[in-house]
């Protein structure tokens, strides 16, 4: 089953994401793209997904994640973790 791409807003944290990004920093505007970009696929990740089950990892926080692993180099998903939380700090 596909899982929700909602955000949870500060449910379990005390940092705001969107206040620590520049309003003008570049991955503002990619951001906008990729989200269009999703969307538009909406409809096929719901035919590849199943009606019942556990919900699954959004497939948009997937792609996204991996926008981001190869803008920024990073070599793994476990060291794109450990980046994001390293500068989270």
């Amino acid at each position: 089953m596909r899982g929700s791409d909602q955000q949870s807003g500060d449910l379990f944290s005390y940092v705001d994401i969107e206040a620590r990004m520049p309003a003008r920093h570049l991955l503002r505007a990619i951001r906008t793209i990729v989200k269009a970009g999703l969307a538009s696929l909406d409809a096929q990740f719901d035919k590849l997904y199943a009606d019942t089950g556990r919900d699954s990892i959004p497939p948009e926080r997937l792609l996204r994640a991996a926008l981001l692993q190869a803008f920024f180099s990073i070599r793994s998903e476990r060291l794109l973790m450990e980046q994001l939380n390293y500068n989270l700090l």
